[in-house]
């Protein structure tokens, strides 16, 4: 099956082959180039470079469904790490020149920059829609300017690919060796702060940690040490840590869990206070007993509804996650803290007799609103307590 969009082009570059045989037609920008890997959609307006920056997405091609990407061009500081981990990019808009005043370098020259393809010309609607029925598919986005393209073998790549179920992923986007993080939250005119008089000492396990996770850290009076993600917890009691956070990722919690449950545990004997975000908030999740599963449409944007189960509030979130912990398997002394309005999966718990809770989504806004960033304040009143989060 074949859907291709009407463009002003006479040739299409640059072509879309899912897991099915299904094809889409456009115009390639960026690197020339094929990948594959999962292709989902994201529903924010806004932040499409902290998105494809996002280590979250390793593995993944991002479909926008907001029609307009790349008209603020890019910057050295919406960055949220160094190489991007996502595959590429499709849009429906070709790329416009930027107009912003903050902008270094096209959308162009950055996706070509860092060897990232892109397709536009898409009816990124009708791609929606075919998620949203049928699931994440895998598949393989190929730029050629020549416009040839060899259909079959191109199925029989994506048709190779493993997929992201069973895939630990963590480990090849986290850093390598620990090192200290000083940065802090960025507001107009002044750019990014610098930590003053931390008041705790605060380790994070990279398991592909945004910056604005370790900035809204630094922003809450912690001291960070970034650790890698296959530290053990004696490596982590090394440091001396007031509380140990646990980042967002990519891939299977499941894999994951592998080496990162064990240490999650010895530092549950300790008393450590613990907070976990996305990755981190399933690790926390299967270490303390419950299951997680992948599912059939993940959360991406930041538009995303969820409803505090203490007090009714729903705060509009920013989420990036194809996998979920399973309320029901969830032990007894742990407790549901929130719910997605979408479809009623966790998005957060409490540990009932230990100072440890954890979030499904993204409370440190980059991008997205900031209804959530008081989790970041919740974790420093729960390090000098030292008790469990009352909710």
């Amino acid at each position: 099956m074949s859907r291709e969009q009407s463009h002003t082009k006479k040739i299409p570059t640059a072509i879309i082959v899912l897991e099915d045989g299904t094809t889409f037609k456009g115009y390639g920008f960026g690197a020339q180039l094929q990948k594959i890997g999962e292709i989902c959609f994201n529903t924010s307006m806004t932040g499409y470079q902290e998105i494809m920056t996002d280590p979250s997405y390793a593995g993944q091609i991002i479909n926008f469904t907001f029609p307009h990407i790349g008209n603020v061009g890019t910057n050295n500081e919406d960055i949220e790490t160094t190489n991007p981990y996502a595959l590429g990019m499709i849009v429906r808009e070709d790329p416009t020149a930027p107009s912003n005043w903050r902008n270094t370098k096209t959308l162009v020259e950055w996706m070509e920059e860092y060897n990232l393809v892109g397709i536009s010309g898409i009816d990124t609607r009708a791609l929606t829609q075919y998620i949203r029925d049928n699931g994440a598919p895998k598949g393989a986005v190929v730029y050629h300017p020549d416009g040839n393209f060899d259909i079959d073998q191109i199925l029989k790549d994506v048709k190779a690919w493993s997929g992201l179920e069973g895939l630990d992923l963590a480990k090849d986007v986290s850093c390598t060796q620990s090192y200290k993080w000083e940065e802090g939250l960025w507001s107009l005119d002044k750019g990014y702060a610098t930590a003053e008089n931390p008041e705790f000492h605060v380790v994070a396990v990279d398991y592909g940690a945004k910056r604005n996770i370790l900035r809204c850290l630094v922003g809450a009076g912690c001291r960070v040490t970034v650790v890698p993600a296959q530290s053990s917890a004696e490596d982590i009691l090394a440091h001396q840590p007031d509380g140990v956070f646990l980042s967002n990722g990519p891939g299977d919690p499941a894999a994951t869990a592998m080496y990162a449950v064990p240490m999650i545990k010895e530092l549950m004997t300790k008393n450590i206070p613990i907070f976990g975000i996305c990755l981190g908030h399933q690790l926390l999740a299967l270490a303390l007993g419950a299951k997680t599963e992948k599912m059939h449409l993940g959360h991406r944007g930041a538009n995303q509804p969820v409803k505090d189960l203490k007090t009714g509030l729903v705060e509009i979130t920013s989420q990036n996650h194809g996998f979920a912990v399973l309320e029901k398997t969830l032990p007894a002394n742990v407790a549901a803290s929130h719910i997605s309005l979408f479809d009623g999966s966790n998005e957060g718990l409490f540990v009932k007799d230990y100072p440890a809770f954890s979030v499904q989504y993204h409370p440190e806004a980059s991008p997205g609103p900031q209804d959530s960033y008081y989790l970041f304040e919740r974790f420093k009143d729960m390090i000098r307590t030292k008790q469990p989060v009352i909710l």
